[in-house]
C-alpha cells in the first residue's frame, strides 16, 4: 500500500534534489528524499569538492616551490598523496553530514534505495511504494565515454577513479580538454607528472573565449595539447589519435577520459509515467516543469546547464513553482500580488574553470554575440594593469574581457583568467541578472586593491 502523505518526493540528493528538499521541508511540506548513493550526488563525491580540494593541495605545492620571488624559499618541499586524499575524505564527509544536518532540521525523510516511477504520482523503491502530490526529477548525470578500443584496459580511468589514485603515475593522457580534463591536467602537471591533453574540437573548454582559452594553455607549460584530434584506441603504450591525417601517439602510463557527462534518464519509469525525455535528458521549461502535470525536473538529468549552483537553482525555481515564490528567494508579497513566480535566467549563470589560474565568465562572449546578430563594444584589459595582480604574481599572465551591446550599453558578458575568477564572477553575474549598462558599473565603487577592479576598469575602456 502506498504512503501518500508526502507534499513531495525528490529522486536524487544531489545539488538539486537536496536543495530542493530543504526549501521545501523548510515552508513546512512534508518531503521524502530518495538517494541509491551518498548524500550530496556527484557534485560533492565524485566531482566538484573532492577535485577542488586535490587541486587545492597541488597549488599549494607549487606555490611552495616558487615563492622565491616574494623572498620566500621552502626547501625540501614534497607532496604526500596518501594525507591529501585523506584531507579529501574528511571533507566530503563533513559536507554529507552537513546535509544530513540540513534534512534533519527541515524535517525531510530519507530513504537509501534505487527509485522507479509506478505512476505519475507513485514512486517504488526497495519493494514499496510510495505516493507524493508532487515529483522532483533530479538523478543528475554520469560520465560519458568514447567507444574506442582498450577502453576496458586496466590504466584507463574516468574521472571518479581519479580522485582514488594511490600513486602519481609519470605519464597521463587525459582524452578531453573541457573543464573536467583541465582541471585534472593543472592538478597532475602541478605535481610534476608529465601531461598530454587530446582534444577533438580546435580548442580547449568550448565556453571560452579565443583569446582567454590560448592563455589558458600557455598557463600549463609543462602540459602537451593536441587539439583538433580524433581518438582511436587506448593502448599499453598511452593513446592513439589523427591528427592533420597523421596517426600519433601520447605515450602515458595512464589515461584520464573526461570527455563530458550524459543525464541519467535510464531505469526511472520515465515512459511509465509519461514523461518527454530523449538521451539529452527531460524537458522542462523555465520553471523545471516537464509535460506532466506534478511532475519537475532539476539538475544534469535536464541537460539544459550540467553545473552544480544551476542544478541547485533549478531546484529552488521548481519548489517555488510547487508551493510559492518565497521559496526560490523572492519576496513572499510577489506571488499574492499575481505576478508570475521565479524562472531560470539561463543567460545569467556564471561557469568557473578551477584551472591555476582560474578561468570564469558569465554572459555571452564576443564570439557569441556576434553570432546573435549583436552589435556590441568589446574591451579586454591585460592584468597587469591591476595593482593587487602585480603585487601578488611574477610572470603570470591574465585578462578580462567586456562584452556590451552597442546601442543598449547593456553588459552582455564578461570573462576573465586570473587569481580569484571564480570568486569575482559572482558580481559580473549580478551585472547581467539585474541588467546594468556599463555606465551603471562604473558608478559601483570597487575596493582597492582588489583583482576585482579589473570588470570595472575593462568598462572604463568603453567609455
Amino acid at each position: 500500500m502506498a504512503d501518500a502523505g508526502f507534499d513531495l518526493a525528490v529522486i536524487g540528493a544531489g545539488p538539486a534534489g537536496h536543495v530542493a528538499a530543504e526549501r521545501a521541508g523548510r515552508l513546512g511540506k512534508r518531503v521524502l528524499v530518495i538517494e541509491r548513493s551518498h548524500l550530496g550526488g556527484v557534485c560533492l563525491n565524485q566531482g566538484c569538492i573532492p577535485t577542488k580540494t586535490l587541486l587545492h593541495s597541488a597549488k599549494l605545492f607549487a606555490h611552495a616551490q616558487h615563492g622565491q620571488s616574494f623572498g620566500v624559499t621552502v626547501e625540501g618541499a614534497r607532496y604526500d598523496l596518501a594525507k591529501s586524499m585523506a584531507w579529501k575524505t574528511r571533507t566530503v564527509e563533513t559536507l554529507r553530514k552537513g546535509i544530513a544536518f540540513q534534512f534533519r532540521k527541515a524535517g525531510v525523510e530519507l530513504v537509501q534505495g534505487t527509485a522507479r516511477l509506478a505512476s505519475p504520482r507513485t514512486i517504488e523503491v526497495n519493494g514499496r511504494t510510495y505516493g507524493a502530490e508532487r515529483i522532483l526529477l533530479a538523478t543528475g548525470s554520469s560520465a560519458a565515454a568514447l567507444p574506442v578500443p582498450g577502453a576496458d584496459h586496466e590504466h584507463v580511468m574516468g574521472s571518479t577513479e581519479a580522485l582514488e589514485i594511490t600513486s602519481l603515475p609519470k605519464s597521463i593522457a587525459i582524452v578531453g580538454g573541457g573543464y573536467i580534463g583541465m582541471e585534472f591536467a593543472t592538478y597532475f602537471s602541478r605535481l610534476g607528472v608529465k601531461v598530454a591533453v587530446i582534444e577533438m574540437l580546435p580548442e580547449i573548454v568550448p565556453l571560452l573565449d579565443a583569446e582567454i582559452a590560448v592563455l589558458l594553455r600557455r598557463s600549463l607549460p609543462e602540459a602537451e595539447f593536441h587539439l583538433g584530434s580524433r581518438v582511436l584506441s587506448y593502448g599499453a603504450d598511452g593513446v592513439r589519435f589523427v591528427r592533420d591525417g597523421k596517426e600519433q601517439v601520447a605515450p602515458a602510463e595512464r589515461v584520464l577520459v573526461a570527455v563530458g557527462r550524459r543525464p541519467i534518464v535510464e531505469g526511472l519509469g520515465l515512459e511509465a509515467a509519461g514523461v518527454d525525455f530523449d538521451r539529452k535528458g527531460v524537458k522542462v521549461d523555465d520553471r523545471m516543469r516537464t509535460n506532466v502535470p506534478d511532475i519537475w525536473a532539476a539538475g544534469d538529468i535536464t541537460g539544459r546547464s550540467m553545473l552544480a549552483h544551476s542544478a541547485s537553482r533549478m531546484g529552488e525555481v521548481a519548489v517555488a513553482d510547487m508551493f510559492g515564490a518565497s521559496a526560490a528567494g523572492t519576496a513572499a508579497g510577489t506571488a499574492a500580488a499575481g505576478a508570475p513566480g521565479p524562472r531560470m535566467r539561463w543567460h545569467a549563470i556564471p561557469w568557473v574553470v578551477y584551472t591555476d589560474p582560474e578561468v570564469a565568465g558569465v554572459g555571452l562572449s564576443e564570439a557569441q554575440a556576434k553570432e546573435q546578430g549583436r552589435a556590441v563594444k568589446v574591451a579586454k584589459l591585460d592584468l597587469r594593469a591591476n595593482g593587487r595582480f602585480i603585487a601578488e604574481n611574477d610572470g603570470t599572465r591574465g585578462m578580462c574581457k567586456v562584452v556590451v551591446d552597442a546601442g543598449s550599453d547593456l553588459v552582455l558578458g564578461v570573462q576573465m583568467i586570473g587569481p580569484y575568477a571564480s570568486e569575482i564572477v559572482q558580481g559580473a553575474a549580478v551585472m547581467i541578472e539585474a541588467e546594468l549598462r556599463a555606465r551603471d558599473v562604473r558608478e559601483i565603487v570597487f575596493p582597492h586593491p582588489t583583482v576585482s577592479e579589473i570588470v570595472r576598469d575593462a568598462l572604463w575602456e568603453l567609455a
